[in-house]
């Protein structure tokens, strides 16, 4: 019983430093609501007509935020200093074709975000 609390610890201690960092980038971020250790970020190419891979790989955090829009996520890239952040909104649209999750927004190009562990995969087109 004492190595599950420890663990539970850990996973707490773990959340507290990924909630401060994204703190950093997000004030208004309040807490993380879930996590996908390992993501890829993928565009489609409309001239290729598939999916290409962008330099935009790391941890995803789904979050509440104390101002408005009051849902976002973040991809903490790994590969350079420049994240992934979409605030989640009405406009945002969202279509689950499995094991994929796709979404739209007017800002970017079409993304597909994949995990390595699929238990995320999130497709962006636009």
């Amino acid at each position: 019983m004492a190595a599950a609390v420890s663990g539970a610890a850990l996973l707490g201690k773990g959340l507290d430093i990924s909630l401060a960092a994204l703190q950093r980038h997000d004030p208004y971020i309040s807490s993380i609501v879930d996590v996908a250790s390992q993501v890829a970020l993928y565009t489609f190419g409309h001239r290729a007509n598939e999916w290409e891979k962008t330099d935009v790989e790391g941890t995803l955090f789904v979050y509440t935020r104390s101002a408005s829009p009051r849902h976002g996520f973040t991809i903490m890239n790994r590969l350079s200093m420049e994240n992934r952040t979409e605030p989640i909104t009405k406009d945002l649209d969202f279509q689950l074709q499995d094991p994929f999750l796709l979404y739209r927004n007017a800002r970017y190009h079409p993304v597909q975000i994949q995990t390595i562990l699929y238990r995320y995969n999130i497709l962006h087109w636009g």
